[in-house]
């Protein structure tokens, strides 16, 4: 007879191994070190602790070979978070830093957004009052050296771009770049210095009294961006706001909460945390309330999570406004952030989010982390993006807000209005058009071919106009057909542009 090792049998010695590398990480790193001497014949008297310091020991001064426990910890430390809960997580430095740079609004570098397009990097835009434009840098120059080295036509990659033109602050960088109509390469020398990330995407007028504001995340400076962009709209007769929050993962809790500050009158509760070792906290509105008067209407979809749910859930409980879409992601968790002398960080859950009413929308993660995120796909196949009735909950997670509405707790912000999920323009040759990416590819030179004229146009029904007077998409089938992909039927195409910061 064969016989199988259970999962959990092959897997308990493993994780026993690692929460004892975890434990020596932890204490070396976030506490002050010091040394001590184990007595091994007393080792059943140990605390936890030394014992895990006495095995290390024992195993870097026994061991048949030589062990890096630096190396061991790096492989075992996100294993075993992995086992707490979805979001509590490991950062190695360099992933820490892209993660706070993210987050904080800013980063070191030149101020240009590029993409690798014919082996050449074309500069897709300069950032607002960055070193680049100040110097007369232009959206669809080429940088072909870079410190008199050339970059173009060697195959190199966007980390590598990226290597080469961030920097610190102050610290300074040559570029030779081709620009059309001109011969010789242009050579700018540029001293990098802080570039603005934003969140706050886009703004504008929908009609003439609907305003419009797409926010991305939450970053350190995304109230600050949210409220110039409202003002903007105020002045021009902004009196109901269309917020979307689709695809924004969230980001920080302070500054979800100061954008819904703005919508409620004071006293009105926002969300409020709780965990073990973490004390009740209610965030309340305050007398801000700017945009009382302001008809409301968040969009949300299944990408929507964390500080995003925050807002749509404290818009929703307080009555406030409709939240309009599909089933948000659930993510009801609050992470910490713990930074270690090396820049590497863990972010460790401590609390749990409650809104107003108190519902927690956290979804289940007993399945483990990867069915966690696998959830979206269960909820696609199960028929949950084409109708809203496929999505059951149990009365026990039944919530009333004040003005009589039913909501759910227990796996995401269930929208007021349902939107199903279009997939009428998602045909094969579509498809085909994304996996060789002609889409954008197509997109980029075309804006390269009439950047003066696009850069003319200055509202979404200027440039519309213009790219049907000139019958853009049959010169998009024309390009695709030439590269290699033929039209099959009728098509719809949208595509957002991934922009690469430095």
């Amino acid at each position: 007879m064969e016989y199988k090792n259970s999962k959990k049998a092959i897997y308990t010695p493993i994780i026993i191994a690692l929460v004892l590398v975890a434990g020596m990480f932890i204490g070396r790193n976030l506490f002050p070190q010091k040394t001590e001497n184990f007595n091994f014949t007393s080792a059943t008297e140990a605390s936890y602790n030394d014992k895990i310091n006495a095995i290390l020991q024992l195993i870097h001064t026994n061991y048949v070979e030589k062990i890096s426990v630096d190396s061991l910890t790096e492989i075992a430390i996100p294993q075993i978070l992995e086992n707490l809960d979805p979001h509590t997580s490991y950062l190695p430095p360099k992933a820490n830093d892209e993660a706070h740079e993210s987050l904080d609004g800013n980063f070191d570098g030149i101020g240009v957004q590029f993409n690798i397009q014919n082996d050449t990097v074309m500069i897709i835009n300069t950032i607002s009052g960055g070193p680049s434009e100040k110097i007369g840098v232009l959206a669809g120059d080429r940088i072909v050296t870079v410190n008199d080295s050339l970059i173009a036509g060697i195959g190199i990659s966007n980390d590598g771009v990226m290597k080469l033109l961030k920097g610190r602050a102050g610290t300074k960088v040559k570029i030779g770049v081709k620009r059309k109509g001109i011969n010789d390469l242009i050579s700018f020398e540029i001293t990098r210095d802080k570039i603005p990330l934003y969140s706050v995407d886009v703004s504008y007028m929908l009609n003439e009294n609907t305003g419009y504001i797409k926010i991305s995340r939450f970053a350190g400076t995304t109230y600050d961006e949210f409220m110039k962009a409202a003002a903007k709209l105020r002045k021009k007769g902004m009196t109901k706001l269309v917020m979307d929050l689709r695809d924004n993962g969230g980001g920080y809790l302070g500054e979800a909460v100061n954008i819904v500050d703005e919508f409620l009158p004071a006293g009105k509760m926002i969300v409020f945390t709780k965990g073990a070792y973490r004390k009740r906290t209610d965030y309340k509105s305050t007398e801000n309330h700017s945009m009382i008067d302001v008809k409301l209407a968040i969009l949300i979809n299944a990408w929507t999570a964390s500080a995003s749910e925050i807002v749509s859930g404290a818009v929703q409980d307080n009555d406030r406004g409709v939240i309009i879409g599909r089933r948000s992601f659930g993510k009801g968790l609050v992470q910490e952030e713990f930074d270690f002398k090396d820049r590497s960080g863990v972010r460790i859950t401590t609390a749990r989010y409650y809104t107003p009413v108190g519902r927690c929308i956290q979804k289940s993660y007993k399945d483990g982390y990867e069915e966690y995120y696998a959830d979206i796909y269960h909820r696609a196949y199960d028929g949950e993006f084409s109708s809203a009735d496929s999505t059951k909950f149990p009365d026990s997670l039944k919530y009333t807000t004040p003005g009589g509405k039913i909501v759910y707790g227990g796996g995401g912000i269930m929208p007021d209005y349902f939107v199903a999920v279009d997939t009428s323009a998602y045909t094969l040759y579509y498809r085909a058009l994304t996996a060789k990416g002609l889409i954008y590819r197509f997109a980029l030179t075309f804006a390269d071919k009439y950047r003066k004229e696009l850069s003319a146009l200055k509202t979404y029904d200027k440039i519309n106009t213009y790219l049907e007077k000139n019958n853009v998409l049959k010169e998009f089938v024309t390009y695709a057909g030439n590269n290699g992909i033929k039209k099959i039927n009728k098509i719809y195409v949208f595509q957002n542009m991934l922009l690469i910061h430095v």
